[in-house]
């Protein structure tokens, strides 16, 4: 089959097509022939060897997919061949960048009709972490004031929509004027660009949207530096979720920042909540179907033959995507 490699760790140029032997599925595994694939934050970590989860090379990269049920190992019921999936592995090894893939049976659901393979391509990770975050973690309720930091990303479009579907107020952060507009096209009430707010800027902007309150709710997907700014922008009793350091910088923390205001701290991470037990079948499901029902737009930046996998990991580095890229495995992307 084929697939794109990853032989040492690098740059994007690391990323090498190459034809290898076609997986099988055993036993309580699905072998899912996989037709789109998102490409995420993760994955360029995987690449460059700072995941801490990674392994050694010879890696296929990928942990989001959607496809058709191509084999079922033994003992694996609920699923049939043919079937429309979504699949996520970031437990065992990574893996979507190729034509098959073998995934756990509960790691695997079914793609309900109204979802497109390209959209269902981008819910298992970034839909899926926003989603956990709001729902589970903050709670989000309509009395609540959500500040979403790079609301243009994958996982910031699709907080806008999750935390606007409750009728809460939007506030969201991106990294230009454009892209903060963009942002609040899903929903925000008012938009920041961080790029004209630097630092404490940004905090100052924040409390003022808020006469000095602070937020409710503050989603942070940024870590670093940006996760001390998260602390001083959250309000009385509020909550801060922290899942990401796409910073890759420490975090500094005061802790005055927070206690003296009975704020929550939040720690999200999919891969570690998934491997404590974490079945995310219901989430996906429920996620599914609202996107089919029209309830959340799933915004994709672009789509890239599998082939050209460094091409599409360079955008992701340039930062300058709004939504999601995804890399077209095979034709059946054509499917609805």
């Amino acid at each position: 089959m084929r697939a794109v490699r990853i032989d040492e760790f690098g740059g994007p140029e690391v990323l090498v097509p190459v034809e290898v032997p076609d997986p099988v599925a055993g036993p309580g595994e699905v072998l899912v022939r996989i037709a789109a694939a998102g490409v995420n934050r993760v994955d360029a970590l995987v690449r460059a060897g700072v995941y801490h989860r990674a392994g050694r090379p010879p890696l296929i990269p990928g942990v989001e997919a959607a496809g058709v049920v191509a084999a079922l190992g033994e003992g694996v019921t609920g699923l049939e061949v043919g079937q429309r999936v979504m699949a996520l592995d970031g437990v065992n090894a990574p893996g979507f960048y190729a034509e098959l893939a073998i995934v756990p049976a509960t790691q695997v659901t079914v793609l309900p009709h109204g979802v497109g393979l390209v959209e269902g391509a981008t819910l298992p990770v970034a839909w899926l972490s926003a989603w956990y975050c709001l729902r589970h973690l903050a709670k989000v309720t309509k009395e609540d004031t959500v500040v979403v930091k790079a609301a243009a990303s994958g996982v910031g479009s699709a907080a806008v929509q999750i935390a606007a579907e409750t009728g809460a107020r939007i506030i969201a952060l991106a990294g230009s004027a454009q892209k903060a507009a963009w942002a609040g096209e899903f929903g925000a009430q008012d938009t920041v660009d961080t790029s004209a707010h630097p630092d404490e800027a940004e905090v100052e902007e924040i409390l003022r949207l808020t006469d000095g309150r602070g937020a409710d709710v503050v989603l942070d997907t940024v870590g670093g530096r940006a996760f001390g700014r998260s602390l001083r922008e959250v309000g009385h009793g509020g909550r801060v979720v922290a899942l990401a350091n796409v910073a890759l910088e420490p975090s500094t923390v005061d802790t005055r920042d927070f206690y003296p205001k009975n704020a929550s701290v939040f720690g999200f991470q999919l891969t570690n909540l998934q491997i404590h037990g974490y079945d995310p079948r219901a989430d996906l499901r429920e996620l599914a179907e609202r996107v089919a029902a029209g309830a959340y737009r799933v915004p994709v930046e672009t789509v890239v033959p599998l082939e050209e996998a460094r091409a599409a990991h360079e955008l992701l580095e340039r930062r300058d995507n709004r939504g999601k890229i995804v890399l077209a495995v095979s034709d059946l992307t054509s499917g609805g």
